[in-house]
């Protein structure tokens, strides 16, 4: 690729304002991560690898994040970090905290000695301030009432410091800090701190929770920024057989028992790559179809309400509650149906309010 024909697509890229293809990877994270609550109990193979959505879900948000991050700087030098943080606020916050407390109620209704209710008013406070992933007892025998925040946590925590560095680094410096950060978690998931705490300190449990899927997202934002690696990602990723490759790709790791796991997360980001670097791509016509990027658009209210959707439908039909094929295709559609309630009527007038924290028009299509 000549650079003038390099500068021209990078210069397009960056134009866009909305990724096209990004909810329809959303609905592709979220699709698994029903199906794994569905399940009654691990299954074997691609079959009980529901969770890996979640790390796609973690590459496309440090991907926008970072994005978004780096364009507003460039466009006006700075980041308003109270528009951020107003912005984010907006999109998490009232869907967040309408769920759990939903979930405080459904807890208090339970038998004074349930254990579900005692550990889920015991971890409330972690809950509700976003540290379950560093604080709260996940290890144990009885069913975990919220225990999907886990996720949510990471994602708050990754906005407490990265868009900081961001602002404080060049986007040079800025690469070379999530490297380091990142070989510093794959080092510490490895046991390298294993001498000075011990497996289940708090300490241990704060410094590896971070989820090198975000770190991976945001290295491809941070490339894709800059021309000369947009040159060279472009080679690879540009290609209209890039996107259904690394979907191909994915599919294979995921399915390899023996993969490395930052193999598949790193095929994560690639994917992820060759959905935003061109947008005439060949999985495009499925990302962006109509059903599809709708179940993406809604793909965060499916994530915190499908829990419940599941739950009724094992009520509802007792005898079919073992069934995990029977409960994910009749829990999907009412998952879908609390999302698209939610989305209009909790989500939407909070989501408009947002508009007044934009400087400009959101870039990257910011979710």
């Amino acid at each position: 690729m000549t650079g003038g024909v390099a500068d021209k697509r990078h210069a397009r890229y960056l134009g866009t304002r909305q990724f096209g293809s990004l909810d329809g990877l959303r609905c592709l994270s979220i699709l698994p991560v029903i199906w794994h609550h569905a399940t009654p109990r691990p299954l074997p193979g691609i079959w009980g690898k529901g969770p890996a959505g979640v790390d796609l879900f973690f590459c496309i948000s440090g991907f926008l994040i970072t994005t978004l991050l780096l364009r507003e700087k460039a466009r006006t030098g700075k980041i308003a970090f109270g528009a951020f943080y107003a912005r984010r606020a907006l999109r998490i916050l009232p869907l967040y905290y309408a769920t759990l407390l939903a979930y405080l109620a459904f807890a208090l209704a339970l038998p004074n000695d349930s254990a579900p209710r005692a550990h889920f008013l015991s971890t409330l406070p972690y809950y509700a301030t976003f540290t379950a992933n560093w604080f709260a007892d996940f290890g144990v025998s009885h069913p975990i009432l919220f225990a999907f925040a886990w996720s949510l946590c990471i994602e708050e925590q990754f906005y407490a410091f990265w868009p900081w560095l961001v602002a404080a680094c060049t986007a040079r410096a800025a690469l070379l800090v999530m490297c380091l950060v990142l070989a510093a978690d794959w080092l510490l998931e490895r046991g390298a701190l294993s001498s000075l705490f011990a497996p289940s300190a708090h300490a241990l449990r704060i410094l590896t929770s971070f989820a090198a899927p975000i770190g991976l997202g945001s290295l491809l934002a941070l490339l894709l920024h800059q021309a000369a690696s947009f040159r060279f990602l472009f080679w690879g990723l540009g290609r209209s057989w890039s996107a259904p490759a690394s979907l191909a790709l994915c599919l294979a790791l995921l399915g390899w028992p023996s993969a490395p796991l930052l193999a598949f997360q790193a095929s994560l980001a690639l994917l992820v790559g060759a959905c935003v670097i061109d947008e005439r791509h060949a999985l495009a016509p499925v990302l962006r179809a109509r059903a599809v990027s709708y179940v993406g658009a809604v793909s965060y209210g499916l994530y915190l309400l499908n829990s419940t959707a599941l739950g009724a439908v094992r009520r509802l039909f007792p005898s079919h509650a073992q069934s995990a094929g029977f409960v994910f295709w009749v829990g999907l559609p009412l998952s879908l149906v609390f999302a698209a309630l939610s989305h209009r009527y909790l989500e939407a007038p909070f989501l408009r309010l947002r508009e007044r924290f934009r400087g400009a028009p959101s870039p990257a299509g910011e979710s």
